[in-house]
This record gives structure tokens, sequence and C-alpha cells, in this order.
């Protein structure tokens, strides 16, 4: 048993990264390689079987999912933005729920397939939509923020549906009459739930976080401590794991640790992934959807059309400008992973078949795949939708000087290292008018600085993407960790940025010098400069 699931595993493993290697060469979210990596294993081949083993981590794969998800959404990002957010994600979900219905209900679908139906093609991906938007460094743009703010305000629709669908006993028929005491019974768990996690966040966990920030090890496994201690909090209230999962990244969200945190967690939460959506497409009943192709086509031209027209329209009414809006919609026309989530529970259940499953996994393959287009385009998709004036229709602004613009860095320095020498060099640069950043893991020594401020490793490329390395006029690295020093020169020599590094070793100083280093400091060197320098004014050394 125990080598039929390591063998099964292994085949998951090296399918989820073959596919996801050609996803990439194409410019393809890393979900629909693992989708397909599934129907390849399961389906086509039978190299795979879900068996219950596979299944436990594949539950563990959608809970880590979901913590994720919680990450990606800090309160701070759509500042601003928040009242039009919110009208925005009402009517969005409320007009995409009416018409997949509808739709739904024209495609003879009966009456509870077509609710899950629309439900699956109300929300759009978190994953995809925060992934692209970051590759293409457009996540702090103004659409970045309205589309991410959306993207909250579904999540916590969600949310609540599971919570809903927890009042519900599986196999039992959806009759509102006998289940509304225990709909109202979860909701009520959920709320305490809901106080009691960012209560807990807000006046208890910034302590022990700041100490675990000091070192990423104790940071990655107190997160993880956190996310798993509210899905068995969840669990006792008799509430879904992904709730719990859900709320303890979004309580993580809000502290100022989680940019840093996100990129910590992110490897482990990978692994998980792929494992869920392989499994996924292994459970996809192929032959039963390849008949139906024309209505997964339907349903994957709304989710994708008409979810843009819907927020596009939406976006138009509250005076966002056409590009904005623009945007905006090509960033959510896609399904969402939580559609994949919400009908399997609804199979689970036995209130859909798995032919809707199925369904749902083929609208998925094709929104996934051109909303990736749509984001990775959307500048060159944006000329010709106006050029050929498929947009007039919208009656958007053409321009909107009330839109409030998000702040980009640019010509300004880069410190790295909040040590003496560190601290010392940014308080100065400050001092002096420069506009400055202060980089370093541990967020105490950043308390106090006059200047700007960002927590990471400077490891992570995410980390000098977010410092906007390209638009800087210089990078500064007090460090004297080598290795580190070698690979910021070498980032500085990509982007075409001159650099200062610390030099402790001088056996490294000829490498430096060939990545175009264009000042070293040498305490040891520059120290005694000082000191000649101090002793030749005072007399005690003859010039």
């Amino acid at each position: 048993m125990e080598s039929l699931f390591l063998r099964q595993l292994g085949w998951i493993v090296i399918g989820a990264a073959v596919c996801s290697l050609v996803a990439r060469s194409l410019k393809l979210p890393s979900i629909i390689a693992y989708l397909v990596a599934g129907l390849i294993l399961g389906p086509w081949t039978g190299l795979v079987e879900l068996t219950g083993s596979l299944e436990l981590i594949s539950e563990a794969g959608i809970v880590l999912l979901l913590f994720l998800v919680g990450l990606e959404l800090s309160l701070d990002k759509i500042k601003g933005v928040g009242k039009v957010v919110l009208l925005a994600g009402l009517a969005q979900v409320a007009l995409t729920f009416a018409g997949g219905f509808l739709l739904s209900r024209a495609l003879s679908f009966d009456l509870t397939e077509s609710v899950f139906l629309a439900l699956a093609l109300t929300f759009s991906s978190t994953v995809v939509a925060v992934k692209l938007l970051e590759e293409k460094q457009q996540f702090n743009s103004l659409h970045g923020r309205v589309a991410v703010g959306i993207l909250l305000f579904q999540d916590l629709v969600v949310i609540l549906l599971l919570t809903l669908l927890d009042g519900f006993k599986p196999g039992v028929s959806l009759d509102l009459a006998v289940a509304g005491e225990s709909v109202l019974q979860a909701l009520g768990r959920m709320l305490v739930l809901i106080v009691a996690v960012m209560t807990v966040s807000r006046y208890v966990l910034p302590r022990p976080f700041a100490w675990a920030a000091r070192s990423p090890a104790a940071l990655f496994i107190w997160s993880l401590c956190w996310c798993f201690f509210v899905v068995a909090a969840a669990h006792w209230l008799h509430l879904s794991e992904e709730t719990g999962a859900f709320l303890a990244g979004l309580s993580l969200a809000q502290l100022p640790y989680n940019h840093d945190l996100r990129r910590r967690v992110h490897p482990l939460m990978n692994f998980f992934i792929a494992v869920f959506f392989v499994s996924l497409g292994v459970q996809m009943d192929l032959g039963a959807a390849t008949k139906e192709w024309d209505l997964a086509l339907y349903l994957a031209l709304f989710a994708i059309a008409g979810k843009f027209a819907i927020v596009m329209f939406t976006l138009a009414r509250l005076k966002f400008a056409e590009r904005t809006a623009h945007f905006t919609s090509t960033t959510l026309a896609q399904i969402s992973e939580f559609s994949f989530i919400l009908t399997a529970a609804a199979v689970q259940a036995h209130w859909v078949s798995p032919r809707i499953l199925s369904l749902v996994g083929w609208v998925g393959l094709v929104s996934f795949s051109l909303s990736a287009c749509f984001i990775i385009y959307n500048e060159v998709l944006y000329f010709w939708s106006r050029h050929l004036g498929l947009l007039k229709p919208f009656l958007a602004p053409r321009h909107n000087p009330k839109e409030v613009k998000p702040r980009h860095r640019f010509n300004h320095i880069i410190v790295v290292g909040m040590n003496t020498l560190g601290r010392e060099i940014a308080r100065r640069l400050h001092e002096r008018g420069e506009s400055v950043l202060a980089v370093d893991t541990d967020p105490h020594k950043l308390e106090g600085l006059p200047c700007d401020t960002l927590l990471g490793d400077v490891e992570y490329q995410a980390v000098l993407e977010e410092a906007e390395l390209p638009h800087a006029r210089l990078l500064v690295s007090a460090l004297r960790i080598e290795p580190t020093n070698d690979l910021l020169a070498f980032r500085c020599k990509q982007a075409g940025i001159p650099s200062s590094i610390q030099v402790v070793d001088l056996s490294v100083t000829d490498n430096l010098l060939e990545m175009d280093v264009k000042y070293l400091m040498i305490s040891k060197v520059d120290g005694i400069k000082l000191q000649n320098r101090e002793l030749l004014r005072r007399g005690l050394l003859k010039a």
C-alpha cells in the first residue's frame, strides 16, 4: 500500500513538473499545467487512481491554497478604493450569478445544477490574477488594487457560501425550510470565529510574529502553526477547514510581515497546490464532458466575455476611466479555484453529478488559458479594443482626474542591511534630501528610520522587484554576507544600476569589480585612511 502511494505521488510530481515547464514556456498559469497533468495521468493513461492517501494530501493542498489566497489580500492594497470596490464587487457577484444561472437554465440544466454552475462562473481566480499582476509589475497599479479588492469581496462571499453549505447535511435535498436552523447556527459559528481570529491577530500576534520575523525559519513555522490552529478551531466549531485556512491567511495578511511571509510559505504551498489540481484532473470524467463540448464552450465564453462585460459596465458606471475598467475586467475574466472547491463539495454531497465537475474543469482550462493571455497582453488588447470601437457601448470616461494614482518609487537609493553602517548611510542620505528605501529582514532594525522601509530578504527576486530596482539610482549594500553581496552586484549589473558594496574579505574584490560595482566600501582601508587624515591634521604624521 505504501509503495502504491509513493509511486502515484511520484507520478503526480513528475507530471506536474513536466507540464508546468511546458506551461511556463507558453506563459500560461501553473494551474492549467496541473489540470492537464491530471488528465494525462488519470483518464488518458490510468497511471494514477485517487486513493485515500492522495485525497488526504489533496485536502491539505486545499487548506494551504486558501491560506495563501488569504495572505494575498492585505487591506492596505485597497486603500482609497474601498467604497467603490464594495459596490463593484456586489454588482459583479449579483449580475454574474444571475447571468450564469439564466444561461445554465437555457442550456437545460436542472435547478440545482444551474445554481452551482452559476456559482462556479461568478468568482475569479485570486491565484491567477495576483501571480500575473506581479509578473507584469502591475500589482500596485490602480486597476491591480481594484481587481484585488473585488477578489477580496468575492472570496468573502465564497467563505459565506461554504459556511452555508456546512448547514446542510450531505446527501440531503437542498431544503431551506428544513436546514434553516442549521444554516443560522453555522453563520453564528463563523461570526464567532471571524471575531476571535481578527481580535487575536490585531492584539496578540504582532509581538510574537515580530520576534519570529528575525528568523526566516521561525516565521515560516509560526505561520503554519497559526494556519492549522485556526483550521482546528474551525473544525471544532463544525465549520469547513477551507474557512479556517482562509481566515488564518487573511488575518496574517494584515501584519507588516505579510510580504516576506508569503514568499517563505509559497514553495511548500506550490507542492500541495500541484497535488490538489492534479488530483482534480484525475477525477474529471472526460467521456461525459467531451460529448458536451458545446455546453462547456458556452459556459467558458460567458466566464470570459460575459464577466468582462459585466465588470466593464459596472466600473464604467462608477466613473472609472476606460483604461482602468478594461484592465480590471481582463484581470477578472476567468473562473476561480473556489469554483472547483464548491463544485467538488456539491459532488461529494450528491447534489450534482461528477459531470458538472468535469464541465467546470473544462471551463477552467479554457478561461485560465485565455485570461492569462489577456492579462499578459492587456496593453495591446486595450489598444485594439479601443481602435475598433468595442469599448464605446460601455460609455466609460476616457480619463478621470479623480482617480488616485498609486505611488511608484523612481530615482531612489536602495540601502540593504540595517546594521550600524547601513542605518547611518540611510539617515545621512535622507538628511541630504535623497529618496531612500531601507531594506532588512529584521523588522526591529527598520524601526525609527526616517526614510521608506521594506521588510524582506534581497536574495528573493520578488523583494528587489518590490523595491523597484530597475528604477533606482543606486543600490548600497552594508551587508557583511559575501554570497548575498555577490548576488546583489549581479542583479544590479543585470538591471544597469550602479552599486556600492561593503567588502569584508579582500579576496572577493576582483569578483565584485568584474560585476561593475562602482564603489567598494572596505571598512579596514577606509578606517586607516580616516586615521591617517586625522593624524596629518593634528601634525602627528608628516605628509
